[in-house]
């Protein structure tokens, strides 16, 4: 069954018109297969949260790619079966509506695909999913989500994943539906990156499942959940207090009985992150550590500067640069 037929990108028999889209849609990388003798289709969709997309070659297609650093990037086979494997030696199989991998900003990866498979295919900013996940937690994510990196589509979480990767595509796919109401297709996709949280294994699982991070802030998920949301707008105790319906100083006594810091030092400290994020993913000879620092509410940069190296033990220039 093909998906997002009404967002179609390319459809080719060229190898390097396949490679050309994949790249523009997804990620550079080699593909390896036969020249101008596949079927190869591609419809997608995107916004600032995440690409939904549909890809299959009708052709033996071998992709190799280099880490991202940005983006996490999850295909879900609904047709046929790819075998995967990655720089750290990992190496998973995968079948339709059975076996999905994630594949891991950090690692270079290699996905082999047999003639008939057909994908649905995620990628999700860093900023956006490890944003995402620390709300949930109610506490910074500063590290890439270690992924396992095979996706069990068996189990209630892999199927529920599943169910709403599909769901999401067949209602994008429908005149005057999600795509015209962008507050629920925020919702939907908040759904999708919640389930594959859950659907997948990585260091932040055993907290998640057991949601330690609600019930330690209590009243305060709602407050660290928007400024996790809003960290590059602006924000006060004042209205930190409106967001959690409380007075100035409940909310500075929650904090610092809750989290052990005062509710200004939380903000910086996920700023700092943030910054610390973008300069990762940034290009070095078209960026400036001093827009990035202002983007985030850091206007003294020689003070930014201090308070970047304190937290991450390196100047962010020296981020940039890697």
């Amino acid at each position: 069954m093909e998906f997002l037929v009404s967002a179609p990108v390319i459809a080719t028999q060229s190898l390097d018109e396949a490679r050309e889209a994949v790249t523009q849609i997804y990620l550079p990388h080699d593909l390896v297969g036969p020249q101008d003798a596949m079927d190869m289709r591609l419809n997608a969709v995107s916004d600032r949260h995440m690409t939904l997309g549909y890809l299959t070659y009708q052709a033996e297609a071998e992709l190799t790619m280099p880490a991202t650093e940005d983006c996490y990037h999850v295909n879900l086979t609904v047709v046929g079966e790819t075998r995967a494997s990655r720089s750290d030696g990992g190496r998973e199989y995968t079948a339709a509506h059975e076996r999905g991998v994630v594949l891991s900003p950090v690692l270079m990866n290699r996905v082999r695909w047999t003639p008939e498979a057909e994908q649905l295919i995620l990628k999700i900013p860093r900023t956006s999913f490890e944003s995402h996940l620390s709300a949930l937690l109610g506490q910074p994510v500063t590290e890439v989500i270690d992924f396992d990196f095979g996706l069990d589509l068996t189990t209630g979480a892999g199927r529920a994943l599943l169910r709403s990767v599909q769901f999401l595509a067949s209602e994008l796919d429908k005149p005057a539906g999600l795509a015209d109401m962008p507050l629920a297709r925020e919702q939907l996709e908040a759904y999708v990156l919640t389930s594959l949280l859950h659907a997948g294994r990585h260091q932040f699982s055993d907290a998640l499942a057991g949601s330690e991070g609600t019930r330690r802030l209590g009243r305060l998920s709602s407050v660290v959940a928007y400024i996790e949301a809003h960290a590059d707008r602006e924000l006060t105790p004042e209205i930190l207090a409106r967001v959690g319906c409380v007075s100035v100083r409940t909310l500075h006594t929650a904090f610092q009985d809750r989290l052990g810091e005062s509710p200004m030092a939380y903000v910086r400290r996920i700023r700092l992150s943030k910054a610390r994020a973008e300069l990762l993913r940034s290009d070095p000879e078209t960026t400036r550590v001093a827009d990035v620092a202002m983007r985030w509410g850091f206007i003294h940069q020689s003070r930014f500067a201090q308070q970047y190296r304190d937290r991450f033990n390196e100047l962010p220039s020296a981020t940039l640069q890697r």
